[in-house]
């Protein structure tokens, strides 16, 4: 997917979140794809988010703690950042998939 500004790639993921089934997911990354956010889907209500870069943190939260949570970490972790990489997954299984880092 095509580099978009932080602002509207937080709403566009809260609408793909909604249309996800419940093991597929979002990859949130970096110009550089060296920093990340993780979102998979565990059923309708809950998602797992997992932070990697400056922090590596994992969380549990409902899909209306989404945005206040994606903020909080897009601050830490993309702080001098305005454009981010968003790319979905089929499956938890793709998260170790390497992405060309630049």
């Amino acid at each position: 997917m095509a580099l978009l500004n932080i602002q509207s790639a937080i709403k566009q993921v809260q609408q793909i979140v909604r249309k996800l089934e419940p093991p597929q997911g979002v990859e949130i990354l970096t110009y550089k794809r060296n920093r990340g956010i993780t979102i998979i889907k565990i059923d309708d209500e809950n998602l797992s988010v997992q932070e990697r870069g400056y922090q590596d943190n994992s969380f549990q939260v409902s899909t209306r703690e989404l945005a206040r949570l994606l903020k909080t970490i897009a601050k830490r972790e993309f702080p001098r950042s305005r454009k981010v990489r968003v790319y979905p997954l089929d499956s938890p299984y793709c998260l170790g998939i390497k992405r060309k880092q630049i």
